[in-house]
């Protein structure tokens, strides 16, 4: 699993990779749709949604003279575990600290 978990991560580490797995999210994309936004040639797209299929987060289908790009949410599932692992802590409301700071301040002092 650890392995795993390092090939998830390492695909994630790159904010081009996350681009466009948000943008998979919406819908199935043709390679060179899912190339558009991006200022770099198709071949480096090829190489990030190589890393990304390796990583099992995208699933890359031909049809036709077409490579269609699926997104694969369930392959997401042991790093949410993992993250997930982390949620017995108690976020902080940073309003709500700020309040409670404010309120200190203001309150007299206990004798």
């Amino acid at each position: 699993m650890s392995r795993d978990l390092d090939i998830i991560f390492s695909a994630l580490a790159d904010p081009t990779r996350r681009a466009i797995l948000a943008m998979l999210l919406e819908d199935d994309m043709a390679v060179t749709d899912v190339a558009a936004p991006f200022a770099m040639s198709l071949a480096a797209i090829s190489k990030h949604l190589g890393v990304l299929t390796r990583a099992g987060l995208v699933v890359q289908e031909r049809r036709g003279r077409v490579v269609w790009c699926k997104l694969e949410p369930d392959a997401m599932a042991k790093a949410t575990v993992w993250i997930q692992g982390f949620g017995q802590f108690e976020p902080i409301h940073l309003d709500d600290y700020e309040r409670f700071l404010a309120a200190e301040r203001l309150s007299p002092p206990v004798d």
